[in-house]
């Protein structure tokens, strides 16, 4: 067995990202400290070709060298945009018709792996500051709240690792 060479990946170059069909997920970074973290949602979010992601309060915005560092250019094949109030977003989200997902451990959470989703519809989810998690206000507008299952003796798991468990579940069930 032998690595392939990233040329025989046969990736898409930022042009063909823009004009593939899009998985119908949008991922909402609610008040994320980690330059490192963001970068690698991006990253994540190239991987399974996302929609959107969209960058609240405190969450830093590309061009940002620390970003780009893990991103490695998925800033600039994934869309994004800047909203200043994670709420306001959620809001204007539903309004869409979009089913907004907080990922938390709350009361009359979904674990993850018994979440259904629906066909032609759209999610977003929302992923919560390292320390504080997602916002009780956006947790009490969310359609429902995710939750991995854990089992160990730490009772959460890095932003960025969530992320990515979080989008291969939901791409799993959207695309196949």
């Amino acid at each position: 067995m032998r690595k392939l060479k990233n040329k025989e990946l046969k990736r898409l170059d930022v042009a063909g990202f823009k004009a593939t069909e899009k998985t119908p997920l949008i991922v909402v970074l609610d008040n994320i400290r980690s330059l490192n973290n963001i970068g690698s949602v991006f990253r994540t979010g190239d991987a399974f070709v996302i929609e959107k992601i969209y960058l609240c309060g405190i969450t830093a915005t590309p061009p940002n060298k620390e970003i780009h560092k893990t991103a490695l250019g998925a800033t600039e094949s994934v869309d994004w945009e800047y909203v200043e109030d994670t709420l306001d977003l959620v809001e204007k989200l539903k309004q869409e018709n979009i089913k907004v997902c907080s990922v938390e451990q709350a009361e009359h959470s979904i674990r993850l792996q018994e979440f259904t989703v629906l066909p032609n519809q759209k999610y977003a989810i929302v992923m919560g500051n390292e320390v504080k998690g997602v916002q009780q206000e956006v947790v009490n507008h969310s359609d429902c709240c995710l939750e991995i299952p854990q089992y160990g003796t730490k009772h959460s798991l890095n932003i960025s690792v969530t992320t990515g468990i979080v989008i291969w579940d939901l791409f799993k069930k959207l695309k196949f």
